[in-house]
């Protein structure tokens, strides 16, 4: 990815580091499990043409640090929010995948009036009234939010639990290639991240309460919305489009061909062309 730059700056409470790229208005680019901002490798190219596109690394994740707490969405939206403060940005387009797509959402909610338009891509919403871990298909959902048994068993075999969902989790076995996941071990072996990983899934119930009280307080967000799923495997299909549209108004989107979880990665020139149309139609908002 040599088009991109890497850089940290310090919040409260939290150092991250982020890459950009590109020029003209601003593209937030929000990651997820387990992965970190590489997993835009392939999508901030074909943005950049026409953006500045910036993709942090979220608290406790990649290269940014990894605090005792706050691996609620809302407080992990409340980082981002900060950075696009400190970088000047007023108003931006913005995207997430996987638990990235909850940060998105949180983030958006919190701050209405500066996202242009929002993506979420192979998640749901967290609260939105339905099962976020499609009745224990997601089996890890509720191993990760156990308390203690996951450090004991996995730390020092990140590489065995992770490759086995980057396998497992894709339309292919070969969805991210093995160097691709050793950029990713790499983040993931470091001291605390794994750590800070399981406190995404056991902040769940708290995101739920969070989403729920903003809708009732504020109701569903009015920018417009693209939501898309891999329809392979463990894809979330329309079950992507069918969550948002319980909690915003302006939906769109539906299922990605040939396509299991990591979008990003399995189908890179479907989802820059479809993020770089949905970004421009909402250019004016």
């Amino acid at each position: 990815m040599t088009s991109a730059t890497s850089h940290f700056v310090d919040l409260d409470g939290v150092s991250l580091h982020y890459l950009t790229a590109g020029q003209g208005d601003p593209v937030l680019l929000v990651h997820g499990i387990p992965q970190t901002s590489y997993e835009w490798r392939h999508i901030m190219p074909r943005l950049a043409e026409r953006y500045t596109v910036i993709a942090p690394d979220l608290r406790g994740l990649g290269d940014s640090s990894r605090p005792a707490t706050g691996y609620d969405k809302k407080t992990i939206a409340a980082d981002l929010w900060a950075l696009t403060r400190r970088l000047g940005i007023d108003r931006f387009h913005l995207a997430g995948h996987d638990w990235g797509g909850p940060v998105a959402f949180s983030l958006a909610a919190h701050h209405r009036e500066a996202v242009k338009s929002l993506a979420i891509l192979d998640v749901v919403i967290p609260g939105d009234g339905a099962d976020f871990s499609q009745g224990g298909r997601r089996w890890h959902h509720a191993f990760f939010r156990t308390l203690d048994l996951p450090e004991a068993l996995c730390i020092g075999r990140e590489e065995l639990v992770l490759g086995w969902l980057f396998d497992n989790y894709g339309y292919r076995p070969n969805a991210i290639p093995p160097a691709d996941q050793e950029e990713y071990f790499r983040s993931y072996r470091k001291f605390g991240t794994f750590r800070a990983m399981l406190e995404f899934y056991r902040a769940l119930p708290t995101d739920a309460a969070d989403n729920r009280a903003n809708l009732d307080r504020l109701g569903k967000l009015t920018m417009p919305v693209l939501a898309l799923g891999g329809e392979k495997a463990f894809g979330r299909g329309m079950e992507c489009i069918e969550s948002l549209r319980r909690v915003a108004e302006d939906v769109r989107g539906g299922s990605v061909p040939e396509c299991g979880h990591w979008i990003p990665e399995e189908q890179p020139e479907f989802l820059a062309e479809a993020l770089m149309q949905f970004f421009t139609e909402n250019d004016r908002r």
